[in-house]
């Protein structure tokens, strides 16, 4: 009955949001970086948010350091979908709403150098996110994967979260690509739900690897983690200003200059991290498997980008 009530409250919260954005114009207009060409809704995302405020009332109120945090910084992108705010502020922000998910996680009970460690893989994090966030279905089939791959190691592998807040992130995922997962998308994620779901993800990732003391189940976020590297790395090669917009990503490749369709290119990142799940599954997690990942996606995106990148130079 919970599940149930949760995804009544989940679909009413996003079809709610889509009358409001309707009624404020909060939408998003294509531009030098974007891969669509159509003004969509923007902020679809918010459901994110709300899948763990609702868990938070329904569940007895576990973990309220981590909802200020995911509160704080779901807010200040909400109001950058709106309207552009200062990057100082945004950062102030974000540093916070971090601070206050740390401290949830224990973090500073530990040696200095570990919360200094997770600030920066966090940020790392966050980024990365908002700048795989460019395609129907990417953030929500891929957050899908890494959400359903986390409640699988918790059932069957080691217990380290309440399963409840794992199928109220489900739910809310399973509604947003409802709508986004889709050649004509009736929404987009925004940064509301790009950095929501990304600090989330950061949140259930701190947790386990604080609870098995193992650095290599960040191998759940392979595939997005060398895209980003590798992106700035070349962007960096080619003495550009890495800040600036862009469409250089591998998918955003895939999808402007190879006409790949976005459901498709989506479904294939998705399936990629997939096989990567299942092979941690299988290999139960060594820092072994971390390196052969890493290396396999890297030398890829090299091979790629040598055939490829040409197209996008030329247009």
């Amino acid at each position: 009955m919970t599940y149930l009530l949760q995804f009544i409250l989940i679909l009413a919260t996003q079809l709610t949001y889509f009358r409001i954005a309707n009624h404020y114009n909060i939408i998003d207009k294509p531009n030098q970086r974007s891969s669509h060409t159509k003004v969509t809704l923007r902020g679809g995302g918010i459901v994110f948010y709300f899948s763990v405020l609702f868990y938070f009332l329904l569940q007895g109120f576990q973990y309220p350091w981590f909802l200020l945090g995911l509160t704080l910084i779901a807010g200040i992108s909400f109001a950058d979908d709106i309207k552009p705010q200062s990057s100082k502020l945004r950062l102030l922000i974000h540093f916070i709403a971090m601070a206050f998910m740390f401290y949830q996680l224990g973090l500073f009970e530990l040696p200095w150098y570990f919360t200094l460690i997770a600030l920066i893989v966090s940020t790392g994090i966050l980024n990365a996110y908002n700048f795989m966030d460019g395609i129907n279905g990417l953030t929500g089939g891929y957050s899908l994967v890494i959400v359903g791959a986390l409640w699988y190691i918790n059932t069957h592998q080691v217990s380290f979260i309440d399963n409840n807040l794992l199928y109220a992130l489900m739910i809310a995922l399973l509604i947003f690509n409802f709508f986004n997962f889709r050649k004509k998308a009736n929404c987009f994620a925004g940064d509301v739900g790009a950095i929501s779901i990304a600090f989330i993800i950061v949140f259930l990732l701190g947790t386990l690897i604080l609870k098995t003391n193992n650095f290599s189940y960040i191998v759940l976020l392979a595939l997005y983690g060398v895209d980003t590297v590798c992106t700035i790395v070349h962007r960096i090669a080619l003495k550009e200003n890495i800040f600036e917009a862009h469409r250089k990503h591998l998918y955003q490749i895939m999808a402007n200059e190879l006409k790949i369709p976005h459901v498709v290119v989506s479904g294939i990142y998705c399936l990629l991290q997939s096989l990567i799940v299942v092979g941690l599954v299988i290999t139960n997690n060594p820092y072994w498997y971390l390196s052969i990942v890493v290396l396999i996606l890297g030398v890829t995106y090299i091979l790629f980008m040598l055939k490829f990148y040409r197209l996008h130079k030329s247009n």
